[in-house]
Parts: structure tokens; sequence; C-alpha cells
């Protein structure tokens, strides 16, 4: 924090619990639009990323919960292009990610994402037990979990003929130590709640 601006009084709000989680104080941003301008997702998203801040600036629990629920933060594809337009310097990817996170714990997560939330789920169980992305493991779980199991069928055989797809995870090494990275990582979340 470099001034006194960036103080933020601690409440049950939304935008105070990103604060304290992420360190990014979302009443810094002055709704210059520069993050929707360079949203590559934006025609997509049911609020643009500008909307979402002030939906969290407001400080009203009806508002947090359309952040929480919408569309764009599931769309957010951390790019980057926001944080670098922001005159500001608002992190606005950690910001999303944060929201994902808190949209999944307090059940809120938009229907329309679902399938968004499958791979982000199946993505993340196959690099927490094998170290690395494992496409098998990562298309197997997705089209579980997204119940599209016929979606592609075909591509799978030309693509291991190929050698793009292989049977067997590659494990790394030392595989507890990213295990233990997990756990960590899940203890901070919750601490931060």
């Amino acid at each position: 924090m470099d001034s006194v601006s960036d103080t933020v009084h601690v409440t049950n709000y939304l935008r105070d619990i990103v604060f304290k989680a992420t360190g990014q104080n979302v009443s810094r941003c002055y709704q210059c639009g520069k993050c929707s301008a360079g949203c590559p997702l934006i025609t997509e998203m049911d609020y643009s990323p500008h909307q979402v801040l002030r939906l969290l600036q407001f400080g009203l629990a009806d508002w947090d919960k359309l952040a929480l629920s919408s569309k764009a933060i599931w769309l957010c594809l951390t790019c980057e292009t926001c944080h670098t337009r922001c005159p500001q310097d608002v992190d606005l990817p950690r910001i999303m990610d944060f929201l994902r996170q808190e949209s999944r714990r307090q059940n809120m997560v938009n229907r329309a994402a679902r399938k968004i939330v499958a791979f982000h789920r199946t993505f993340l169980d196959s690099v927490k037990y094998t170290g690395r992305l494992f496409e098998i493991g990562l298309i197997a779980g997705y089209k579980i979990r997204s119940f599209n199991l016929f979606q592609d069928i075909t591509l799978a055989p030309a693509m291991f003929w190929k050698g793009k797809l292989k049977l067997f995870p590659h494990l790394i090494k030392n595989r507890p130590l990213l295990s233990r990275i997990f756990t960590k990582s899940s203890r901070r979340q919750e601490e931060a709640q």
C-alpha cells in the first residue's frame, strides 16, 4: 500500500475480502474502460471487466452476488491485457482468479460456465496428481464432468497414432512436494476467507 487512499476498512463486503486475499484495491479503478476495450472475450461476457469491478466497488451484497454468479469471471483468460492497460495498475486477472475460487466456494457458479468449471477442475486435478498435464486424463475427466462423452471422439485415434496422446502420464520427480504445494495453497485460500 503506497498511500492513504489504498487503506481499506475490513467488513464483510466482497471488495474487502478481495483486498485481503489478493492485495488488490478495487476502489482504485476509476472506470476508464481500458480493460474492457482490450479484452478479447468482451463480446461473450455478461459483464465487461470494468463492470465487474464496479459491482465490487459498491459493497452491496446483491451486487457482490451478481459478480460471483457472472459468466465473465469464468471467461477471463488471464491474458493480462487489462492489467497492462490499467493506468491504476489494478491486477484484474488476479481479482478474477479469486472471484472464480470464491464463486465455487459459495456455490454461485453461473450455469453457462458449467463446462468451463469442469475443465478448470479437471486440469488442476491432472497437475495435482501427475505433476504436469496428462492429456488423456484431462480429456477423460472433462468428458465425464461435462457429459460431452462423444464430442470430438473421432479425433482421439488420429492424435494417438501421431504421438500427440500418451496412454500413461509422465510423472514428475518428488510428487509429494507438489502435493504439499496444493495443500498449502488450499490452506492459504481458506485463511484468506
